[in-house]
């Protein structure tokens, strides 16, 4: 007897169609656009897992920076006194101390600028 893959490809095809439902026009609906689009967003999915990282350790500099500037440092001073005075934060909880808690980041842009007098 002959086989076929009747059931396989209904059951593949309706995994795919449903993963691309909501897309617009021909990419959600025909199969040769859909698997394509597929293809390509899983790509782009990929990629930008990866710049979102990125993106946000850039905005992060760029609020520590501010913050930084306004005390009289620059970003690149304070990170060198970050380091001499052996206080281990990250760009992240740096940047949220900026915004939500400005009397603690005042107290350690005081103790680097002891560590860079030193």
């Amino acid at each position: 007897m002959r086989t076929r893959k009747g059931a396989a490809r209904n059951k593949m095809k309706r995994r795919i169609f449903r993963q691309t439902k909501g897309y617009r026009g021909g990419r959600g609906n025909l199969w040769r656009t859909t698997q394509e689009t597929l293809v390509r967003s899983e790509v782009y999915a990929y990629r930008d897992r990866k710049t979102r990282k990125r993106n946000f350790r850039r905005l992060w500099i760029i609020r520590v920076n501010a913050a930084v500037r306004a005390r009289g440092l620059r970003y690149s001073q304070f990170i060198h006194g970050l380091a001499k005075a052996n206080i281990q934060l990250d760009r992240k909880s740096l940047s949220e101390l900026a915004i939500h808690d400005p009397e603690a980041f005042d107290a350690i842009v005081a103790e680097v600028k002891e560590s860079l007098a030193a």
